[in-house]
């Protein structure tokens, strides 16, 4: 995995090594039907050696999927870690556990399990979806995503079609969805013809929630 070129940013080479910024800076972006997104740029500082970690040997899989008669490669790599499993670097069990406090308030439970994707070029992509499975199909939820490595925008539109909104993920970027998200509103990450490098998105998850 190693070998995917990242050229990280000025500011993350700035910084001694990765370190969580104040959650209190995030701002919330208020959507119709009862959903938000937090949104705080550059949530994890020094992300580039986290980044490094993650491209490793970390278990990544491919998947493929049954599209009309045929089965096709899913255009990303995956990486699961169940509630207790530990993490491939320590700072996303730090974010966890800030998060999980941070948000304990509203959400009332922590956040447990971490999905991870692995975006190696603009030719991968997810297609348009909620986190409906389990919980989330009938009940308000967080997901929080924390992502390392290159810019791609998280898409979000309301269930079946409508107007689109734009989150710019970069390197330690964090957005959070919460609200009734996961039910009125679908997001995704398009594909994209112009150059770009491996991007890993963290989704840290309740229990119940996939």
């Amino acid at each position: 995995m190693s070998s995917y070129a990242y050229q990280p940013s000025l500011l993350d080479l700035a910084e001694p090594g990765p370190a969580l910024g104040p959650l209190a800076g995030r701002v919330r972006h208020e959507l119709a039907g009862g959903a938000w997104v937090d949104v705080l740029p550059g949530w994890v500082r020094g992300s580039g050696e986290v980044l490094e970690v993650l491209l490793g040997d970390i278990g990544w899989r491919a998947e493929r999927r049954k599209m009309y008669d045929s089965e096709v490669d899913v255009p990303r790599l995956l990486r699961w870690y169940g509630a207790g499993a530990g993490l491939p670097h320590p700072i996303l069990t730090a974010a966890r556990e800030e998060l999980s406090a941070f948000y304990a308030e509203e959400l009332g439970e922590p956040f447990l399990t971490a999905g991870l994707c692995l975006y190696r070029d603009g030719r991968d992509s997810v297609a348009w979806h909620g986190d409906r499975h389990g919980r989330g199909s009938t009940q308000d939820t967080m997901v929080a995503i924390v992502s390392f490595g290159d810019v791609r925008p998280l898409v979000l539109r309301p269930t079946g079609g409508g107007q689109a909104i734009r989150f710019p993920s970069g390197p330690g970027d964090l957005v959070v969805m919460g609200g009734s998200c996961q039910r009125t509103w679908e997001h995704a990450i398009p594909k994209t013809a112009r150059p770009c490098g491996p991007r890993v998105s963290v989704q840290f998850r309740p229990r119940g929630v996939s």
